[in-house]
């Protein structure tokens, strides 16, 4: 009886600290959301409320419409888009040399490289980087992030990609070898439709960071036709006063897409994630 109490207890405390987590992770999105909806004078009022009193949505009509907020977010879409599929074709072909190779002395150097690439922070990179765009005649473009994404992005999708490829057997390799399939096609036939999990995992991954970075969109992009959404939202706070309806609004139009993304797949998410974590 002692023990059976002790467990409904230590469930009850469980419970409790999930759901005061819970609610301290979702109230500012709530928030967000709440604040686009109310009308200029309730952001501003000296005593806040968790509901707006006058539903509106002229803070989204004047953010798609007056400051063209679909450009953005075509822009981002086309950003985004392009280096998750670049770095998921790369990532996959080198994930395969890592995990079936590994023994290689250039295939162990890759390795170490790409992990120490992993410990510096992109903002020392930023100087380098825009000399470089700038050399090549590629600033100013969509070309420069892709770019500069996917080459942050690929170091770690190897290493996910990598730990997928190591949970299947060589055999169903051989398996494919033995009824004539090249190693490309043995990998497209036969192993990638095994991974999906994981790709999508990886994709997932490639996609939100590309989507929400800031500080490479905002060096690398000063004209409106080519930029992104994240540092557009900034335009909304001034030097002197901050329009924090358009400015929530704007955030959520931004974080829209990706929740409803991570919401469909996060069953596919989840299960890559947790690929490769148990072999034999």
């Amino acid at each position: 009886m002692k023990t059976r109490t002790q467990r409904r207890l230590g469930n009850l405390g469980a419970y409790v600290l999930l759901t005061l987590l819970s609610i301290y992770c979702i109230f500012p999105f709530f928030w967000m959301v709440v604040s686009a909806l109310k009308p200029k004078r309730e952001v501003r009022a000296r005593i806040p409320t968790l509901w707006p009193k006058d539903l509106t949505f002229e803070n989204f009509t004047s953010v798609l419409g007056k400051h063209g907020f679909v450009t953005y977010i075509r822009n981002s879409m086309i950003v985004a888009l392009s280096a998750c599929l670049l770095s998921l074709v790369i990532s996959i072909l080198a994930g395969y040399v890592f995990s079936r190779f590994f023994r290689h002395h250039m295939v162990r150097f890759s390795n170490l490289a790409m992990l120490i690439s992993q410990m510096i922070p992109g903002v020392l990179l930023l100087v380098p980087l825009y000399i470089t765009m700038r050399n090549l005649g590629i600033l100013e473009s969509y070309l420069s992030l892709i770019l500069a994404y996917t080459t942050f992005v690929i170091p770690l999708c190897t290493f996910m990609l990598s730990s997928a490829f190591d949970s299947i057997p060589m055999s169903l390799e051989e398996a494919a070898v033995l009824d004539g399939c090249g190693r490309l096609g043995t990998i497209r036939r036969v192993i990638l439709p095994i991974m999906i999990p994981s790709i999508v995992s990886v994709g997932l991954y490639a996609f939100i960071t590309a989507w929400n970075e800031f500080m490479f969109g905002y060096i690398f992009i000063s004209q409106e036709k080519y930029r992104t959404i994240t540092p557009a939202i900034m335009f909304f706070k001034g030097a002197n006063s901050v329009d924090w309806g358009g400015l929530m609004a704007a955030s959520v139009i931004a974080v829209l897409p990706v929740a409803m993304i991570f919401l469909f797949l996060q069953r596919y998410f989840m299960a890559g994630l947790m690929s490769g974590a148990v072999k034999g």
